[in-house]
């Protein structure tokens, strides 16, 4: 659990460092900005498809975000 708190910290950071708000990004990610911000928080569980996604907005790749630290 501790651990996907540290990624989905690292998500909102990446996303605060590059001034992308949570409705532009859901707005990208052609979903809700509630879907998106219960990702954020761990409310909702991301699937791998939604991760390249995002991972693709950062020009990042999906293990950077989420699986960065192991």
């Amino acid at each position: 659990m501790e651990r996907q708190i540290n990624e989905l910290n690292k998500l909102k950071k990446i996303r605060i460092e590059n001034n992308i708000s949570c409705g532009e990004i859901a707005k990208m990610l052609e979903i809700s900005k509630t879907y998106y911000w219960q990702l954020e928080k761990g409310v909702r569980r991301l699937n791998y498809e939604l991760a390249k996604k995002i991972a693709n907005i950062f020009k990042l790749k999906p293990d950077d975000i989420f699986y960065g630290d192991l």
